[in-house]
Formats: C-alpha cells, structure tokens, sequence
C-alpha cells in the first residue's frame, strides 16, 4: 500500500488530527467481552482513497493519541458507540462466473497470481472471504449449458465436467489464496429447458410442477459434486432474479410459488439428503417491496421460515430513475431481525472502457454498501470479480463493469476505483465482527463501523461531497479531529 511522505505533502490539511484521550474514564465496553475493545489503545491508522490522488487504499496516517483541544468548534461528528451493537458480520466478496474463469484462463501465470492475492490475500490484497457461483450457465457464460442431457428428469447424466475446465480451478486457488476457505453460495439462474413453462432455459418461464421435485433434487447433486471437487458450498438461493423475464437465463416465481417450492420440495429434500445445515436464501431480487412481497410470507410461517437462512437482495431497483430502497432492507431486519440479510448482486451496467477510472461507478458501491450495512446487512456480494476488455464475456451482449478488468490482449489487470472503495470494507472487517452503532451529523459524509473479534474497531468513512470535510470522530470520552479529501474514502482502525 502506497504511504510515501512525497505523497503525503500534496494533501497538507488531512494529517492535521488533534484528538482526545481519557484511559481513565470509565469502561463503555466490558472488557471480558470476546469483542472488547481496547480503551488502552495508543494509535489510530488511517487508509485512504481519494479523486484525483494517487491514494489508493494508501496509509495516510498512523498516529499517537495526545490531548485534545477542548475549545474545537468544529460541528460535524461522527458518533461510535461501542455498547450498542447489530448484526454479526459474514464477509464480503464477489461472483466466480463463468465468464470470470474463463478471463482468469487467458492471463499468464505472473498475472494470475497477482489477481488472486488481489482480491483473497487479505495481507496483500483486500481479503475477500465471500464468493457466489452459478448453478450451471449465466448470461456470464460463453453460452447456454446445463449438467445433464435435456429430458434426463432422473438426473441419470448429471455430471460438472463442463465447470472443471475453468471454474473449479478459479475456485480452488482462489480457497488457497484466502487460507482455506471461503464462504460460498451458489444461485440458479433457470432450470433446463424441458422443466419449464415456455421450454427454454430464456425469457423467463416458470417451473412446471411435474418437475419441482426433480428441480430440487437438481440442486442436492450441484453440492455434492462440488464438495467431491473440494469446494464446499455454504448454501444457495431458490432462484436469481425471481421476478425477471431477461433475454438471458431467467425464471419467474411468484411469492407463492417460491413459498411453496421451498417447502414442499427444496426445504424437505435437503434435509432428507442430510444437507440441512446449507443455508438457503429466498428472494435474489432487487430492494423494494421484500417484506411486503416475500419476506413476511416465508418468514411468518414456521412451516416454511424454518428451511430459510435468510433473504437476499440486488441494487438494480434504481433501474426506473429512483433511488436506492435501503428502507426496504431496514424494514425487513426491524420485522425479522433473527433472519440474515445478504447483498447477493450487484455491478455497473452498461460497459464504457472509457469510463474504468470513472469515480462515480466506485462512489456508487461505497453508498449502497455503507447503507446496506447500516440497515443489517450482514454480507455484501459483487457481481463478476473479473471480466475482459470489453466487459464479458457474455452469450447475450449484457456486458458490464468488474472491479478488475482484463485486457487479454496485453496481460494486463486493470483496477478500477470500485476495487478500492470495496477493499475499505473487505479488507478492515472481518468475517464475525459486529456492527456497532454509528450516527453521523452531516448528510455529506456516510460512515459504518464494525468491531472485529480481536477487539479492533474499523469505522468507514465516505466524503461524496466536493469539498474536504473535517470531522470530530467520538468514542465514548475520545475524540479525535480529522480530515478527510473530497471524493473520498478513509478506514479508520482503532
């Protein structure tokens, strides 16, 4: 990570920090707690990125606590209150497509392992933990596929070997990377063309009853020929995008159907086949009417809400003009706050290579992930964690943004801002830290914090303004003063 003092002095108010500090105060956390937090601590380290600066998750401060100034009118704060903790943390990551492997295949060896410490290294790179994968073919695919022969409603011919090829592989070195494991999930995108309504794996269609069991069963065999492989699956959704009729794989169920495949087919299956600890997920679809529209139909029905880990959800809501729904997702962890809630998709649509150093595409995760957060959330999915220099490939031309494109033509790795403003979160908090409750005085900055299970807490901080913002961070009777650049993102851990 980029930290030279040349750098430093370009941006000379945002390493003026006066803070305060009383290690004599009383405990606000208990200190037996196995995520206390260390009131004795002596530093604070921050990492920033920033427009039109060559700070890229960079060091930009590394400081020793001294007295405060008291008579500081500054009034912009940002209020950390470690005895009010929410959800505990699952990860963060990105989807292994088939379009993702199939890049990651033309790098050469040097690139390969520079993009795999990238994302799973969290030393060397930002420590994904995370991952989504599809249940046979995508629009994501070079094309149309499923793991048996068309007709077979007996699963005679399920077989993976289209996936050992270039996915398999991408995922194993990618559990290598991240030490070992990872959290994956897996997503159906349609289920073979004879199962359904309009006799194509396309445009939507739904699953004919005559096949639900056979469907389930579909779903029993993916996992364990992927765990024969040595990847094991955490859990999977029903179906991405429910609600969609797309030109690409898509399958529509509605709230009912959903409600009624899973548990009278899926949730009974798994758990005769002895895979009941596999987390299932409903929904799949954009913010909006979850609760309304799915939640509480699953969840408030003992027979159905006991198969379900959970809901997950997509950013693309926004498609009509409006604006995020991060209300919706807030509605469902008030109604059911013993259910999980995942980001499981999200990405930047319609692909420009002009515009890979494009602020705005970064901007966008860092608000929609800082709310998601704030509203329960308890992982956060990207889309592709890689495509080419032309933003697939895609079997249907719905080419997009990844935080890292290749140019396979050159061997190149192309990071993007989005990459970063990622790793300010993926990289600081770790898979089982807790949320703690964070209130910020300004609507130009937006902020989260987590405290992970070494007592270290990490509060993000997002300046989506065109102006430095300077700021009293408070934690119980501390208080430090700092500076963060327009278009910005910090990670403070303390």
């Amino acid at each position: 990570m980029n930290n030279t003092i040349k750098l430093i002095k370009n941006i000379s108010p945002i390493l003026i920090t006066v803070f305060t500090l009383s290690c004599s105060s009383s405990n606000v956390i208990d200190k037996k707690s196995k995520n206390e937090h260390n009131q004795n601590h002596q530093k604070i380290e921050i990492f920033t990125t920033a427009e039109n600066t060559n700070f890229k998750l960079s060091k930009t401060a590394n400081l020793i606590l001294a007295s405060a100034n008291e008579n500081s009118n500054n009034a912009i704060s940002i209020t950390v209150n470690p005895q009010k903790t929410d959800q505990t943390f699952l990860g963060i990551g990105g989807a292994i497509t088939d379009a993702s492997a199939e890049v990651f295949a033309k790098l050469s060896t040097k690139k390969q392992q520079e993009f795999l410490n990238a994302y799973y290294n969290k030393d060397k790179g930002i420590g994904y933990s995370l991952v989504r994968t599809t249940i046979h073919s995508s629009d994501f695919s070079s094309g149309s596929y499923t793991y048996i022969q068309e007709g077979d409603k007996d699963l005679k011919t399920f077989s993976v070997e289209h996936d050992r090829k270039y996915r398999i592989p991408l995922l194993k070195k990618a559990i290598a990377t991240a030490g070992g494991k990872l959290t994956l999930f897996a997503s159906p995108w349609s289920p073979p063309a004879f199962m359904k309504s309009n006799n194509n794996m396309l445009r939507g269609g739904t699953l004919l009853p005559e096949y639900a069991q056979s469907w389930a069963n579909y779903y029993v065999k993916f996992i364990r020929e992927y765990e024969k492989e040595g990847i094991p699956i955490w859990g999977l959704s029903i179906q991405n995008e429910p609600m969609a009729s797309q030109s690409w794989e898509s399958c529509i169920y509605s709230p009912e159907a959903e409600r009624d495949f899973l548990r009278d087919y899926l949730g009974p299956t798994m758990t005769k086949e002895g895979l009941e600890s596999k987390n299932i997920i409903i929904w799949d679809h954009n913010r909006g009417e979850m609760l309304e529209q799915r939640a509480r139909l699953v969840f408030s029905d003992p027979e159905v809400s006991k198969y379900a880990w959970g809901i997950g959800f997509h950013w693309y809501e926004t498609w009509a003009g409006g604006p995020p729904k991060f209300e919706s997702v807030g509605a469902v962890h008030a109604a059911y706050p013993n259910k999980n809630l995942l980001f499981t998709e999200g990405c930047n649509e319609k692909f420009d290579a002009t515009k890979y150093q494009f602020w705005g595409n970064a901007e966008r995760y860092g608000i929609n992930m800082i709310n998601d957060f704030n509203n329960g959330t308890v992982g956060w999915t990207d889309w592709n964690i890689l495509l080419d220099q032309n933003g697939g490939p895609n079997h249907v031309g719905n080419f997009c943004f990844a935080p890292i494109h290749a140019n396979t033509n050159t061997d190149e790795l192309i990071y993007t801002p989005m990459y970063y403003y990622i790793g300010h979160f993926s990289k600081f908090i770790r898979p089982n830290a807790k949320r703690i409750i964070t209130q910020v005085s300004t609507d130009a900055l937006l902020s989260t914090s987590f405290i992970n299970t070494d007592g270290k807490i990490a509060t993000v901080v997002m300046n989506k303004s065109d102006k430095e913002i300077t700021y009293n961070l408070i934690l119980a009777s501390e208080k430090k003063t700092i500076t963060i650049l327009s278009h910005a993102m910090q990670t403070l851990v303390y």
